[in-house]
């Protein structure tokens, strides 16, 4: 695309919530937590029921939705030095593939990327790849920003357990400190920046990555004040061991609280993306800009047959697994629509190619087709994912996790049983076969697992050894 005709694109932005389950989301069903601004959105684009990651958890499916490539089975995992983070799959992008940015780059886009998600900005990761504007905009949760032995020993009373991350969000973040001035805000205000000042720098591509509302769990208080009373908010947990309520029991009186400040901070996603889509609109871009929402993961609060709290590798539940994935078109194509196909976040940057006009080597579909309905989709069928040392598979009829080795296996029959309450495997072992068949399939015929040893090479990276 030369500078002659470049005003003829169609603009692309891509907005990811870190963690944002889809049950707490209205336009999936939630009728108590106020995210006004998503339905609207929903309303006005096409909701897609079925959506999942094919990898996870933060790194993996990013690693994916900025190649297009599938980062399942993790196959050639190399830690990465100066991480807090060590985990199958837990890595920079392959320096073999082309990021989504770079492509459009070379088409003529302008691009931008925001994002206050910590794990970006790793030494090594190099996420910006293709991109012309970036910022990391910093404070998130355990974000080593600002000097943690400064941390009020007072407040830090306030909050359970005395973990480095207690210390490392209070310097960081202040439930009296104006919402303007949290990551959250600050990092939609700068997409909000970036669309006023490229509005006439067509066509842009930007991507939009918030960490909210992952924890730390504590949300502005006029939000959490929607959710939970004030007096109950205190001692706060930021946080919970992850894993079933039952391993943690000290834990479960303070679910309420970490679900009032874990729906404070959706809402607090809900009014920013709002403020987005006002600027895309006011700026007379609609017509010509489409927008894409979605997640990662999920996240749970003990409700589910195992009473899993967190997003723990080895319980894929619903809750973990299930993610938001909305576009709205710029010529309305969709609109309204709940589309059931079974898809990927993979899925999303074969679709921003596709309407971009740009190739690509990508392994995901265009979703085009299925908001146009037409015929050229291919039903996939199944789908598979990897998280840690545990694989996932689903295919309509049957909802199936365990380890990389096939042991610990959950198995439920989705159609009588959507809530993955009763698990059936010692009952099914056709149904299991059927499930690891498809995940090998997918995985070159074998997995790899990966065991953490107590040692560090020279750099300080973890020893892994494989089976």
């Amino acid at each position: 695309m030369n500078a002659a005709n470049r005003s003829t694109g169609q603009n692309v932005i891509v907005v990811v919530s870190d963690t944002l389950r889809t049950a707490f989301l209205g336009c999936y069903g939630n009728d108590e937590i106020d995210t006004r601004n998503i339905d609207k959105f929903a309303g006005d684009g096409a909701l897609f029921a079925k959506a999942y990651p094919e990898s996870l958890p933060t790194i993996p499916m990013r690693r994916a939705v900025h190649t297009g490539r599938r980062a399942f089975p993790f196959a050639d995992y190399r830690p990465v030095p100066w991480d807090n983070v060590y985990i199958p799959g837990w890595q920079p992008m392959s320096r073999n593939e082309t990021t989504i940015a770079e492509t459009l780059v070379q088409a003529g886009y302008h691009t931008g990327f925001y994002a206050d998600v910590p794990h970006y900005f790793v030494p090594g990761m190099n996420f910006i790849r293709g991109f012309r504007q970036w910022e990391y905009i910093r404070g998130q949760a355990e974000d080593r920003y600002n000097a943690a032995h400064r941390a009020d020993e007072k407040l830090l009373l306030k909050y359970v357990g005395g973990s480095d991350r207690n210390r490392h969000h209070i310097v960081n973040v202040r439930p009296e400190m104006a919402e303007e001035e949290w990551p959250t805000a600050r990092t939609f205000r700068k997409a909000i920046q970036f669309v006023q000042e490229n509005r006439s720098n067509t066509p842009f591509y930007l991507y939009v990555d918030t960490f909210s509302p992952h924890e730390t769990w504590e949300s502005p208080i006029h939000y959490y004040e929607l959710y939970g009373k004030l007096e109950d908010r205190i001692p706060l947990p930021l946080n919970t061991h992850y894993g079933p309520i039952s391993q943690n029991p000290e834990f479960e009186p303070y679910i309420p609280t970490l679900r009032a400040n874990y729906s404070g901070l959706v809402t607090m996603v809900d009014r920013w993306f709002g403020k987005l889509l006002d600027t895309i609109d006011g700026l007379g871009l609609r017509d010509n800009t489409t927008v894409i929402f979605t997640s990662d993961h999920g996240t749970n609060f003990a409700d589910n047959c195992e009473g899993v709290v967190g997003k723990p590798a080895p319980y894929l539940y619903p809750g973990t697994m299930h993610v938001p994935l909305i576009i709205r078109y710029p010529d309305g194509a969709g609109a309204g629509s709940r589309i059931e196909d079974l898809v990927y976040t993979l899925d999303i940057p074969a679709t921003i190619l596709d309407i971009c006009k740009c190739g690509g080597s990508i392994d995901g579909q265009s979703l085009d087709p299925l908001m146009r309905g037409d015929s050229s989709w291919t039903d996939r069928g199944y789908l598979t994912c990897r998280y840690g040392n545990t694989v996932w598979y689903f295919d309509n009829e049957i909802w199936f996790f365990s380890s990389t080795e096939f042991e610990e296996m959950r198995l439920f029959d989705i159609r009588s049983d959507p809530g993955c309450t009763v698990n059936i495997a010692e009952k099914a072992p056709d149904l299991i076969q059927r499930a690891k068949a498809k995940i090998l399939d997918d995985a070159g015929g074998a997995l790899v697992t990966y065991e953490r040893k107590g040692l560090t090479d020279a750099l300080g990276r973890p020893v892994f050894e494989t089976k």
